[in-house]
């Protein structure tokens, strides 16, 4: 499928990225909390990285200081969000025993920050996880979309309404061109232009 063709499949797919999105946030995960209220919690870590820049043995003790050197030895990344810790940590090779059990230690210490926000059970804050990612990848793709059309809409206002109203709101060739005043011809020249410039938009 070349680049066009795919951009056409993600503007169609824009509704059902919105409605996929809308039942994940509303998916319960225990405590009466839902996926949503979860995600925002996960976002919210001012307090964390005001700690970050205080040297470590002001906060930490003993332990959690060699859980950190751990953390500093085998991790390229790190990401904010305890579900992506969690990912990252899970990830480790470690190199002796000892390393193993403040692998596993480090691994229990993040579950449990989750299992405390999601009301989840040991065995439940994978997929957890797994929904809240999903949830971070449908925002990526909205995202995208929404941008790429709101810089279109910037340059050529007429090209963003005719792929919004075809290909959003799947609306017919003929409706499409009638909404914006133009004959047929026109309209398979600006489609053809605006499906170009959006591509553009889209790979940037």
């Amino acid at each position: 499928m070349d680049v066009e063709k795919m951009t056409i499949e993600q503007l169609k797919s824009y509704k059902r990225l919105v409605a996929r999105k809308k039942l994940i946030e509303k998916q319960k995960v225990g405590s009466g909390l839902t996926v949503s209220t979860v995600y925002e919690d996960d976002k919210l870590q001012e307090l964390h990285r005001q700690l970050r820049g205080l040297p470590s043995y002001m906060y930490l003790d003993k332990q959690e200081q060699q859980l950190e050197k751990l953390a500093h030895t085998h991790l390229t990344r790190y990401p904010a969000g305890t579900k992506a810790q969690l990912r990252e940590v899970k990830q480790i090779q470690p190199g002796n025993a000892d390393e193993e059990q403040l692998v596993q230690e480090l691994s229990r210490k993040i579950a449990k920050v989750i299992e405390a926000r999601a009301g989840a059970a040991p065995e439940g804050y994978e997929g957890v996880i797994e929904r809240l990612s999903e949830l971070q990848d449908l925002e990526r793709q909205l995202q995208t979309i929404d941008e790429s059309l709101e810089a279109l809409e910037a340059c050529f206002p007429e090209y963003a309404t005719l792929l919004r109203l075809r290909y959003i709101e799947g609306k017919p060739a003929d409706f499409v061109a009638s909404e914006l005043g133009i004959v047929d011809r026109t309209f398979r020249r600006w489609r053809q232009k605006a499906v170009y410039e959006i591509v553009r938009f889209m790979s940037v």
